[in-house]
């Protein structure tokens, strides 16, 4: 996972509440994909934890949906083809990460997840941690 600094140039697509982090197209159809390899009632929960370069990393985990919890904020995707996922994101998380874009990319050096963060003051290197 690599944080990015760029603007996504291509579509985004929020929660069906209008709600949740904005995910790109690429990343969309990447997450749906993972999704249906991991079976029914997985979601993806997405968070921040203590650490990293600059004090705060991202994650990204699939966790069975029996893991959620009272408070988690829930937000359920649907792709252009009529794919659907879920993401999870704990309220501490959602602060941090609130109006956060992620992205999804091949290219060999510097692929994977990337994501942009309206909300850090300091990136590392790395691109997996931040600060705020």
């Amino acid at each position: 996972m690599i944080m990015s600094e760029q603007n996504i140039t291509e579509p985004t697509h929020t929660a069906q509440d209008g709600k949740g982090i904005l995910i790109s197209e690429a990343a969309m159809q990447q997450l749906a994909q993972l999704c249906r390899e991991q079976g029914a009632n997985k979601f993806l929960r997405v968070g921040v934890r203590s650490g990293g370069c600059s004090g705060m990393s991202y994650t990204m985990d699939f966790v069975p949906a029996a893991e959620m919890q009272e408070d988690d904020e829930l937000y359920e995707y649907i792709t252009p083809i009529g794919d659907s996922f879920k993401v999870v994101c704990d309220p501490k998380s959602l602060f941090y990460i609130y109006g956060m874009q992620l992205d999804f990319s091949t290219a060999l050096i510097g692929g994977g997840f990337n994501f942009t963060n309206p909300n850090a003051t300091q990136t590392c290197g790395c691109g997996s941690s931040f600060a705020v």
